[in-house]
């Protein structure tokens, strides 16, 4: 293999890692953006709920009605809580396929490079 051909071939992987890294950055970008998504919605959920306890507070008739509200709002809060528990494990998973995908792919590019450099040479 020459000296230009090496170079070449240093020229192109340098790119493809360039290319590589920067899919790895697209990737954390959107992982960090649907983690944080997932994260308001709970604070939203959370802060909802807290509303609605101190209205409950302050409107209910009596100490029965308050108790009953109370139940009533924990038992919302915990189902939606499950989903919200749910909908993080779907994305959880999501997310390893992904970055699963990303290893995959780059070790094939990586054994496609090799593969060519051990035939070139």
């Amino acid at each position: 293999m020459s000296v230009k051909e090496t170079m070449n071939l240093f020229n192109e992987v340098g790119n493809k890692g360039f290319e590589r890294l920067n899919e790895l950055g697209e990737l954390n970008l959107k992982v960090w953006e649907s983690l944080a998504a997932r994260q308001l919605d709970a604070v939203n959920l959370l802060m909802e709920q807290g509303t609605r306890q101190m209205k409950l507070a302050t409107e209910s008739k009596g100490y029965n009605e308050y108790v009953k509200g109370q139940v009533e709002i924990a038992r919302e809060t915990g189902e939606r809580l499950m989903a919200e528990t749910k909908a993080n494990v779907q994305l959880a998973s999501q997310v390893r396929d992904d970055y699963r995908a990303w290893v995959q792919q780059g070790v094939s590019d990586l054994s496609a490079e090799m593969r060519k450099t051990v035939a070139s040479a």
